[in-house]
């Protein structure tokens, strides 16, 4: 992907690194919001940066072309964000079910059980199991295959199993999420 640089180029590098850093990561943190993600995106335009240096370094304003870098990566988060928003909000919305006098130590059980899941399988379980959709619109909401929906699920579903023990999983993530009107995918 990147080219082969040489010593000079490596220390030029490095110098613009050192000197542009603190703003582009500021650039991010004023662009979206998020203190947490501002270094990240610095570091990937950054990194972006480092495979196309040498086009970078003949530029006029190499400082300009960063700052572009990281505009666009902050944008492609936003909108990422906006997305996922959106998504949640339109399953959310088909679903006004409560629960009367819910188990709050087992709700607490299952959230923290689903926290421990990686991102994909928690999304499976939650929207297969809490938000009762189907495969396929799993699928379409996550942007993946039925075949990864399905396996995903199935892993998901046998961790939260060993992680919550003797009752069945798939009533406790249902019955937990039923009464409080919130996402489990919240916490990433």
């Amino acid at each position: 992907m990147g080219t082969v640089v040489d010593d000079a180029a490596s220390a030029e590098f490095q110098a613009f690194f050192e000197r542009h850093y603190a703003e582009l990561a500021r650039l991010a943190h004023l662009l979206t919001g998020e203190p947490d993600a501002a270094d990240d995106l610095a570091a990937d335009a950054l990194l972006a940066l480092w495979h196309r240096w040498d086009r970078v370094r003949a530029a006029d304003h190499p400082v300009a072309y960063a700052r572009g870098v990281v505009a666009n990566l902050a944008r492609s988060r936003i909108r990422s964000a906006v997305r996922e928003r959106r998504r949640v909000a339109l399953f959310w919305s088909q679903r006004e079910e409560r629960t009367e006098n819910p188990d709050v130590a087992g709700v607490l059980d299952v959230r923290t059980a689903l926290r421990r899941l990686p991102f994909r399988k928690r999304a499976c379980v939650v929207l297969r199991h809490a938000f009762d959709l189907s495969e396929q619109d799993t699928a379409l909401a996550l942007g993946v295959s039925v075949g990864t929906v399905k396996s995903q699920t199935s892993k998901g579903m046998a961790e939260l199993q060993r992680l919550l023990g003797a009752q069945e999983a798939r009533q406790r993530v249902h019955a937990a999420m039923a009464h409080t009107g919130e996402s489990a995918g919240g916490d990433r």
